[in-house]
């Protein structure tokens, strides 16, 4: 019995589960719920710096201010940049393109891995039942992999680096460790999926089939050569009989 089915059902799962992380990622700053309101990037002192509140973190929609453990954010803006300069309108901060378009980029590469996710948890679904639905499902996910490990890497060195120059300058700043933890990973469940959805449609190689069919091939063969075998013989024996015969009255 092949593996396959039992590595696409597991692949299921764990391609449901990066994105069920991946969606979480993007609520944190977009829905003033719980638990959503808790989920941010970067978390920092921010206190006398333009506009900003005592307390900011920065989410995919917003830079938000924290009070009592939770998101407040006034307004929501898609891939909203990590740029503190340019957040607060500041001088006083550090910031720059650098910042700005790696947080800028990221928010692009998370929605496009989340659609090749969900497009390969449709394909996983044929997984079960096909070789090719592997094969399809593994070539999908691993582009979703693709992208969703751009989007943690960039996403770790703008908010490390970010939190580093915080630091720097004498001000406390902390990651959002369910953030980095839900995209991180996002990244392991895809690659595991990615591998098991390959290794499912290899180990589901028509061997079996193609041995059952070569089988039957030469089982045939062998009955139609028995058959011809005695077909030839009932003609010939009569004919040799006749002939006997024939020289005996001679």
């Amino acid at each position: 019995m092949t593996p396959r089915p039992a590595l696409a059902f597991v692949s299921l799962v764990l391609i449901a589960g990066a994105v069920l992380l991946i969606f979480l990622t993007l609520l944190g700053g977009a829905i003033d719920k719980n638990p959503t309101n808790q989920f941010y990037f970067l978390e920092a002192d921010t206190k006398g710096l333009g506009s900003a509140a005592p307390l900011t973190r920065w989410t995919f929609w917003s830079s938000c201010s924290a009070m009592d453990g939770r998101n407040t954010c006034p307004g929501v803006k898609a891939a909203y940049p990590f740029d503190p300069r340019r957040n607060f309108g500041t001088d006083d901060i550090f910031g720059g393109t650098k910042y700005y378009l790696e947080t800028r980029f990221m928010f692009a590469f998370v929605l496009i891995g989340l659609f090749f996710a969900v497009c390969a948890l449709f394909l996983g679904i044929l997984a079960l039942v096909s070789r090719i639905g592997s094969f399809l499902g593994s070539a999908t996910c691993s582009v979703a992999l693709f992208f969703q490990t751009l989007t943690a890497a960039l996403m770790t060195a703008a908010y490390v680096q970010g939190r580093d120059a915080f630091r720097a300058v004498n001000r406390n700043a902390t990651l959002g460790r369910y953030n980095f933890g839900f995209m991180w990973a996002a990244v392991a469940c895809l690659f595991l999926a990615t591998l098991m959805l390959c290794v499912g449609g290899v180990t589901g190689k028509k061997d079996k089939g193609y041995s059952s069919r070569t089988g039957g091939r030469k089982f045939f063969g062998r009955k139609k050569s028995t058959k011809s075998n005695r077909d030839r013989g009932s003609f010939i024996d009569p004919e040799r009989q006749r002939r006997m015969e024939k020289e005996d009255d001679d």
